[in-house]
């Protein structure tokens, strides 16, 4: 997936674009919005498909999805594109729009095959199968379809969202086309953006549509650029570092004194004025030659301080009954508490613990992977993957909590509902250390005064954006986390 924004974008559900989408037509009900959106993506084909020589397969579904790909047709052979089209549907069962493009279409002159030609050869696939409104699982005749799709060389335009994509979640149903672009109208939907939305959609092209959007904004929004911007205020020349605040993690337990390291030498590098460590277990070192720095303690020293600005817990903490009573302590702290790792597994695992959290008047951020939010929600993964925002929401309702659900496409909730997609990122960062790096950054902002909230999506998408950075200048394979820390300092830096 390519998609980055400047500032915060509204993402709405299928069910909130139809209301948008009913409102537009009463308002401007000329053109309909099938010959805008056919209009716009043509536009976006004619550019990614520069010489039209050997043509272009548009393929039509039975609903409206359809109906957008016919405009399209109609478009590219009026601008002298060879286009063939293939039909998957019955023109008398379509929906009133749907039916007036086909009809304009064959109208035209154009004509219709009943299935992909074995022979074709084409240098764009226009994917006009299914759209918003897909609830069900491709059934075998367009399952078929998808594949020859996806097995095809030429380049590939999603209409909308990728046929066999959900576009609430991002689950695909059953299969889904593999698109190189995808021009989505009215506004961004959750699915393009989230769990296999990003390996399905290529670049995202949005298609307004000149719509009127409600006035009421949504719950749902994409974490803007600008944000890197905004979080922290300017150094004042004449400070010290008591100043920018201090943060305590507690982690570390042999064998993982690590991560309690990289979650450290984060929060020091993204500018809290000082950073205290408490290590679990009788062999943790003096200091870390790496990051003299910091300052290592034992994990009950830190426990029992109360000068930290924030507190974090869960880096390599271990689920030991020392560690237990640690994080019962940290959680009764007056401070901002930000839980990772085996915290958030010893949380799930205990309700007393749960009743101190969900009683906390501090903020509380959890950072979770999908296995340790289907512990804290008492589910399986798979469950929190088949809707990553209602789980992320639940978690948030339940611990009185802001949190980021970790993926591709991660998730952050608010306890007051509203929920946001970080699109920063890329798969080279999944390799071990990269949660206990964002636990830093997370820490860090808290530290220097930040709001809760928006250190959270601060922290998650510079983190993301670090990643994006080392990917460009070093590719994707090998990157660590101990990288990150360097390259999303540079970056806050700049953007600031």
């Amino acid at each position: 997936m390519t998609f980055h924004s400047q500032s915060s974008l509204p993402v709405y559900r299928h069910a909130e674009l139809r209301e948008i989408e009913a409102a537009a037509l009463a308002a401007r009900p000329s053109p309909t919005l099938m010959e805008r959106a056919g209009l716009a993506a043509a536009e976006i084909a004619r550019k990614i498909s520069a010489d039209g020589g050997r043509g272009v397969l548009v393929v039509a579904g039975p609903g409206n999805n359809g109906g957008d790909a016919f405009v399209v047709a109609r478009h590219l052979k009026a601008w002298w594109f060879k286009v063939d089209v293939v039909f998957a549907g019955t023109p008398a069962k379509l929906p009133a729009d749907a039916q007036a493009a086909f009809e304009a279409w064959r109208d035209g002159g154009g004509t219709r095959h009943p299935s992909i030609p074995a022979d074709g050869h084409w240098d764009l696939i226009i994917d006009g199968l299914f759209g918003i409104g897909l609830q069900r699982d491709l059934s075998d005749q367009y399952a078929g379809i998808a594949g020859v799709i996806n097995r095809l060389s030429a380049r590939k335009l999603a209409l909308d969202v990728p046929s066999g994509l959900d576009a609430d979640t991002g689950r695909v149903r059953g299969c889904a086309v593999r698109a190189d672009h995808t021009a989505t109208f009215i506004a961004l939907k959750p699915g393009l953006l989230t769990l296999d939305g990003p390996d399905h959609c290529g670049e995202i092209h949005l298609c307004t549509l000149d719509i009127d959007m409600p006035a009421t904004p949504t719950v749902g929004s994409v974490i803007g650029d600008d944000i890197m911007r905004s979080v922290l205020p300017a150094r004042r020349a004449n400070s010290h570092k008591g100043d920018y605040g201090s943060v305590g993690i507690i982690g570390g337990a042999p064998g993982m004194t690590g991560a309690a390291l990289l979650a450290g030498r984060a929060a020091l590098q993204l500018g809290a004025g000082r950073v205290y460590i408490g290590l679990i277990g009788e062999a943790a070192p003096g200091y870390d030659p790496v990051q003299p720095e910091l300052m290592l303690r034992s994990a009950h020293d830190i426990a029992g301080l109360d000068q930290f600005n924030v507190l974090a817990a869960g880096p390599g903490l271990g689920q030991s009954p020392d560690a237990h009573r640690l994080l019962s302590a940290a959680l009764q702290i007056a401070q901002p508490l930000v839980l990772d790792a085996d915290a958030l597994n010893l949380l799930a695992a205990d309700p007393d613990l749960q009743q101190l959290a969900a009683g906390r008047s501090a903020p509380t951020l959890l950072t979770p992977h999908p296995a340790e939010a289907a512990r804290l929600l008492g589910r399986d993964t798979a469950s929190v993957q088949a809707d990553r925002i209602a789980a992320a929401c639940e978690i948030a309702a339940r611990y009185k909590s802001s949190i980021v659900l970790k993926g591709a496409g991660s998730v952050c909730a608010l306890a007051d509902g509203k929920w946001f997609i970080n699109t920063s990122g890329n798969p080279g960062m999944a390799s071990a250390g990269m949660g206990d790096v964002l636990t830093g950054f997370i820490a860090a902002l808290l530290a220097q005064r930040a709001d809760a909230n928006t250190a959270l999506l601060a922290g998650v998408h510079l983190h993301g954006a670090a990643g994006d950075a080392l990917a460009a200048a070093q590719g994707q394979i090998g990157m660590t986390a101990s990288e990150c820390i360097t390259a999303a300092r540079s970056l806050l830096n700049r953007a600031r």
